[in-house]
């Protein structure tokens, strides 16, 4: 990897690496280039492919609501630096309903419509579902109406009939939005999907991570799921009802080991969405 960085130092003329983090997709560094603090990507083979449409997603955002991306090439993009701080910081602090309305901000100007900007093609929500269909399926060759079977119900019945389609992040919580000290709270590291808007908001109730007492709290989805669909001015039920659908499949994923604490974490949540899910939604 060290041969990769250097040879991306020298291609964008960037100089003072600093390794950020580093995961079996990627490894980040903050660099400087031009006197100003940006962020260099460097994909493994298995990220590059994971990031395909990521890539995609942030060269349609181009800026709006989303970190820039400054240039890519190979395996590396370079991104503007969305900042120090995250979003997850507000919940620890106790803002989690301000948090809430920051992202559904965000959310608003990802999903804004772009006049003149082709659509792309991205992977949609039928197929990104696909996990949950799967082991719904399971489930009723074995003769169980278990709580996949229920989510893939509504999963199916939501997409059926989608509305507000767009290009989406894919993968929006707390985490993955950071305060810009000029541009303001700006979202990176998106998986690139196409689908109903709703989707965007579910992963919402299901984080930030190390917050159980807020996050697995029925009384906590209510109300940030309120504001929510007030500040994006979408249905609360529908809402809720993508939440259920969205941890389940979340839940149904190969990473997420049967009975593992993860997995509780998320079927957690859509026990707590299932209670208020109007299953016409």
């Amino acid at each position: 990897m060290t041969a990769n960085l250097n040879h991306y130092l020298r291609l964008w003329n960037l100089s003072d690496p600093e390794l950020l983090a580093q995961s079996p997709r990627a490894v980040v560094y903050s660099v400087v280039q031009n006197g100003e603090k940006v962020v260099l990507k460097l994909f493994t083979p298995i990220g590059v492919e994971d990031e395909a449409d990521g890539l995609v997603a942030l060269r349609y955002f181009a800026g709006h609501g989303a970190v820039r991306l400054l240039a890519h090439a190979g395996r590396a993009h370079l991104l503007e630096y969305a900042g120090d701080q995250d979003l997850a910081q507000m919940v620890y602090r106790g803002d989690d309903l301000a948090a809430a309305a920051v992202i559904a901000g965000v959310l608003n100007e990802l999903h804004r419509p772009r006049p003149g900007v082709p659509t792309p093609q991205l992977r949609t929500l039928p197929q990104r579902f696909r996990s949950l269909f799967s082991t719904a399926a399971q489930d009723e060759a074995a003769g169980g109406e278990s709580i996949y079977v229920r989510a893939a119900r509504v999963a199916r019945r939501l997409l059926a009939h989608p509305q507000d389609e767009c290009v989406l992040h894919g993968d929006i919580q707390h985490h993955n939005i950071r305060l810009h000290p000029l541009r303001g709270w700006l979202a990176y590291d998106p998986k690139g999907l196409y689908g109903e808007r709703l989707y965007d908001a579910a992963n919402t109730l299901c984080n930030p991570a190390n917050a159980p007492d807020r996050v697995l709290s029925e009384e906590r989805l209510l109300q940030v799921s309120q504001v929510l669909a007030d500040e994006m001015g979408v249905d609360v039920e529908r809402l809720r009802a993508f939440v259920f659908a969205f941890a389940c499949l979340s839940a149904s994923w190969p990473d997420k080991p049967q009975g593992s604490e993860i997995q509780r974490w998320f079927l957690t949540v859509a026990r707590n969405a299932e209670r208020h899910v109007n299953f016409s939604a």
